[in-house]
């Protein structure tokens, strides 16, 4: 059942979306019994289902208690670099000497291990719960991707199991003391982000950072991700525009001259000599990538009133950088990316934790 995030005429918990009229709410002691719940699709499930508090919650709001600030990472589509962003960003606040956590709640498509390095790591168990995966003794990190036999292997789970882990992952893993906890949750809107968002309702979650690419087959899905943030009641922190334009050192590119017959000839110390010896200074080469017709994601975030972080460009040793499970802020690798990463940081930074001083 999915949750329309607003309860109706006094109703007791959610209300699902196509609940009839006078719905007394799921965790009603008439739910699925009183006379508006006659001929609903939902009133076995609700009249069979546990009522009152779930303990389980309780728990998770003990485990939650020394964890100073909690941010999601979303988004509304898929391959836009939310996973890249999450991972950067914990690998951002640990090198600022923080202590920090990051979930992976993407059951059927972890991609954290291998972005934090920690590809074929298991789960340990203490008296004090399941133990994160560690990058580094202050970064920490969780995912059923340690839990895979095989890291090919498919995970075919319905909604109530995936969010029977997510509810572990809350309550059984032992963080200790965390500065930040970051969340990486899969594209969409779908069982693991109402999970995720019930779960930690009563925990002062900090809020949400939406990721999207500027074209609008991705600022369409992004604006119904900030919808469903608002609907149940995650602050947006603000919209990140990933993959903004290819942005390249101009040392780093090849030049080619294509010939009348189809032969290439390597032009490329040729065309340097000429571009750069008038200057000493660095120079990148820019090119739009995606076409942004709606004016990209600041604009989108101007209209929907949530604020803009900045721009990322695409830059393929960030890419690198994700693939080989390393932080792009440890060499000059990620020339062109990095920069713009660190200010949108620094922004989040100030952003939640000058709202908790």
């Amino acid at each position: 059942m999915a949750a329309n995030g607003s309860a109706q005429n006094g109703s007791v918990g959610d209300v699902p979306e196509d609940a009839n009229q006078h719905c007394p709410g799921t965790e009603a002691e008439t739910a699925g019994k009183a006379a508006a719940c006659a001929g609903c699709p939902n009133q076995q499930a609700c009249a069979t289902a546990p009522k009152g508090p779930d303990p389980d919650l309780v728990q998770i709001a003990e485990r939650m208690q020394t964890v100073k600030h909690k941010i999601l990472v979303l988004s509304g589509k898929g391959g836009v670099g939310k996973s890249t962003f999450a991972s950067q960003l914990s690998f951002a606040l640990a090198g600022k000497d923080k202590q920090v956590g990051l979930l992976d709640i993407d059951i059927c498509g972890p991609s954290i291990p291998k972005m934090l390095g920690l590809e074929g790591q298991e789960i340990h168990q203490s008296n004090l719960g399941w133990s994160p995966v560690y990058v580094e003794d202050n970064l920490g990190v969780m995912s059923i991707g340690f839990m895979l036999p095989d890291p090919d292997e498919a995970v075919i789970w319905r909604g109530p199991r995936k969010n029977g882990l997510i509810k572990q992952f809350l309550k059984d893993v032992y963080w200790g003391d965390l500065d930040y906890l970051i969340v990486d949750a899969p594209p969409g809107t779908s069982d693991e982000h109402i999970s995720i968002a019930q779960y930690l309702k009563a925990t002062n979650v900090d809020g949400a950072i939406v990721v999207t690419t500027p074209q609008d087959v991705a600022i369409i899905d992004v604006r119904k991700e900030i919808n469903f943030c608002k609907k149940v009641g995650i602050p947006v922190l603000g919209v990140v525009e990933n993959m903004s334009g290819l942005l390249q050192p101009l040392s780093s590119l090849t030049f080619k001259k294509i010939k009348d017959d189809g032969e290439e000839e390597d032009v490329t110390e040729a065309v340097l000599r000429e571009l750069l010896q008038s200057s000493q200074e660095s120079i990148y080469a820019y090119s739009e990538v995606f076409y942004a017709l709606g004016g990209g994601a600041e604009k989108m975030a101007k209209d929907m009133k949530v604020p803009f972080l900045g721009r990322v460009p695409l830059d393929p040793q960030l890419s690198r950088a994700a693939e080989e499970g390393r932080s792009c802020f440890t060499d000059a690798s990620c020339r062109s990316s990095a920069p713009f990463l660190n200010k949108i940081i620094e922004k989040i930074q100030l952003s939640v934790e000058t709202e908790n001083e």
